[in-house]
């Protein structure tokens, strides 16, 4: 992927876990507008990539650079200021508060606090259900419907990337079209994403670039619609020549 209309760029980024490597060298660009996906199997890399970007994790070297910015190093309520955001994995919400409340608690950064009401029908206009369910707990929602709240609440911010941690795990196939479709419905609004899947078929169909992640390397990258499936298949179980080890 070329520099050009690069918004976020990890540049040979090291992570350890006291003795342990996470990472090594992982370079990824994020294009302005794109999708992106990040696959790679449990324990490859990819949630420590996530947290580091995030600010949660500190890496031993290497750079985030951030519209042209380095935020490594910053806390991560700073670089959810900046603009990044995400939908975590496993569909984490609040559960004892409302759909509502949940949705409120993602506009609390000072720029999202002012348009939280236009940001608040945006929502529920991605996902009706949720307004017609604003008033109930969020521990009374389904599967599905927990995953649009953590979703739209992560929008909510008015976010400039969104980083969506396994949002398929768990759901039933019909449920996992319908939400990949409203995350490209946010990428049409200009809502950059980066999906972080292990679902190799999925995330090369609805993204435009893709990375691999094996053992904390990055082993395969490419345009999604260019890489097949079985050499992506084998790249994630370490199996080929873009395997390093």
């Amino acid at each position: 992927m070329t520099n050009d209309n690069v918004l976020l760029a990890i540049d040979k980024l090291n992570v350890h876990y006291r003795q342990f490597q996470a990472l090594y060298d992982v370079s990824v660009k994020i294009k302005k507008g794109s999708i992106v996906s990040i696959i790679g199997s449990n324990g490859a890399g990819k949630s420590t990539l996530l947290n580091t970007i995030l600010g949660i994790n500190r890496p031993t070297s290497g750079s985030v650079t951030f519209m042209d910015q380095r935020i490594d190093g910053l806390p991560t309520n700073r670089i959810a200021a900046k603009g990044l955001s995400m939908s975590p994995e496993g569909s984490r919400v609040f559960p004892n508060l409302t759909v509502k409340e949940n949705l409120l608690m993602g506009a609390y950064i000072p720029q999202a606090r002012k348009n939280k009401e236009a940001m608040l029908e945006k929502a529920y206009d991605l996902f009706p259900v949720l307004k017609e369910k604003s008033k109930q707990e969020a521990n009374y929602l389904s599967g599905g419907q927990r995953q649009m709240l953590a979703i739209a609440r992560a929008i909510m911010a008015g976010p400039k990337i969104l980083f969506c941690d396994e949002i398929s795990l768990g759901l039933a196939p019909v449920v996992i079209k319908d939400i990949y479709k409203k995350i490209q419905e946010i990428n049409d609004e200009g809502i950059t994403i980066v999906l972080i899947e292990q679902d190799v078929k999925r995330s090369l169909k609805y993204s435009d670039y893709s990375y691999v992640i094996l053992k904390g390397n990055i082993v395969m990258e490419g345009k999604s619609s260019e890489l097949p499936v079985e050499e992506v298949t084998d790249a994630y179980f370490g199996e080929n020549k873009y395997a390093i080890y």
